[in-house]
């Protein structure tokens, strides 16, 4: 029953880790096309049929549900650790002790990823958040829906109006690029250790992380993907809902500039009903792989090589971001400054199917990932 159940989890959490990679990937290789026109959000302006159809396809089904489902994930695990460490026999100071510490690092690892390699990173916020939240770990699940739902109607009252002014303000759907072509990796250096500390204030603030985190924490407790076997209905009921809800959510901004031109302001406003319910679809996804866990009996070449990935996704997601910064941005290859839409997405597929690959080969040698060795290393202090 053990093997059971370690397997199972290996394959429906491991397997979600490395769609994450991808949906992460897909969302950060837009940001880079400083030469395009923008878009709706983070997308470049459709200029083609194929541009229309990556950019509709990225806001129904990547664009602010990739974060969620690394909240998700990241919840889970919080889960997983602090119950290993009460299995050992260490008291609840201990575990929480432990966690803070490994998102101490996390924070310190999203540091050296912003201020030294350039790229878009999310370790600082999820860092920040498991702080913020590891006080809940021990307490019951009354605590947990009390904190989750007092965290999501603040979120609900204050962000799609926040939105709405920052979009009025703007004067434009779309946000952009912070490149302009002309920038060196001395001065990109310089005004990184200036602004890094602003990112995870930022994240938390107008992309929340918490509500997503603290549902995490719920699935992990429930145990819903480590015995997926034993939930495989309610899985795919919260799959249903949760994506439903997720593309409902998505498509008035789909339908800007294509079938309507609301005003920015109310623009701002779908746009925050667009990151609010991208958080069903962390939840949603994080349950569909759950799901899909329970049909695989022998894994193929592919899932294996998905599976290894999400084993080490924490060095995967530090080399595909270092990897965007080398191709795309200025400072390096400048790729983004030529690139189209479709080859930007291109790219962004090539960097996951090359890590795909590089993770296939490192599980079939039996060797982890670097950073997750130094992380149990700092963490564990072994």
């Amino acid at each position: 029953m053990v093997r059971m159940i370690i397997s199972k989890r290996a394959i429906s959490l491991d397997l979600a880790r490395g769609f994450m990679l991808l949906l992460i990937v897909l969302a950060h290789a837009p940001l880079y096309l400083y030469a395009s026109e923008p878009g709706m959000m983070s997308c470049p302006k459709s200029v083609t049929f194929v541009d229309t159809l990556i950019n509709t396809f990225g806001e129904l089904f990547i664009d602010n549900r990739a974060r969620p489902l690394f909240a998700v994930l990241f919840g889970y695990g919080l889960v997983m650790i602090f119950e290993k460490q009460l299995s050992r026999g260490g008291s609840i100071k201990e575990a929480i002790k432990i966690i803070r510490r490994r998102c101490y690092y996390l924070i310190l690892f999203g540091i050296l990823l912003a201020v030294f390699v350039g790229g878009e990173d999310i370790l600082m916020a999820y860092g920040t958040a498991g702080l913020i939240v590891s006080w809940v770990l021990p307490r019951d699940n009354k605590v947990l829906i009390k904190v989750t739902t007092t965290i999501s109607l603040i979120i609900m009252l204050y962000l799609p109006f926040i939105w709405g002014s920052f979009l009025s303000e703007m004067g434009n759907y779309g946000f952009g690029t912070d490149y302009s072509g002309e920038e060196r990796y001395l001065q990109m250096l310089s005004e990184a250790i200036v602004s890094f500390p602003i990112i995870p204030v930022f994240i938390h603030f107008l992309f929340p992380v918490l509500p997503s985190v603290l549902l995490g924490i719920w699935a992990g407790r429930k145990r819903l993907v480590i015995n997926s076997h034993l939930h495989h209905k309610k899985l795919k009921r919260i799959a249903l809902i949760g994506i439903t809800i997720s593309i409902i959510g998505a498509l008035p901004i789909v339908m800007i500039n294509k079938i309507w031109e609301p005003s920015f302001f109310v623009a701002g406003i779908l746009l925050g009903v667009h990151i609010m319910t991208g958080m069903a679809a962390g939840i949603g996804y994080a349950a569909l792989f759950g799901a899909i866990g329970n049909f695989i009996k022998n894994p193929g070449m592919l899932t294996k090589s998905l599976i290894a990935l999400g084993k080490r996704s924490l060095k995967f997601y530090v080399l595909n971001e270092t990897l965007l910064v080398i191709l795309l941005s200025p400072v390096a290859l400048d790729l983004g400054g030529t690139l189209n839409n479709f080859g930007v997405t291109i790219i962004a597929i090539s960097i996951w199917i090359f890590g795909d690959t590089i993770a296939f080969l490192l599980e079939k040698h039996n060797i982890n990932g670097p950073l997750e060795n130094l992380m149990r290393r700092l963490v564990y202090r072994i």
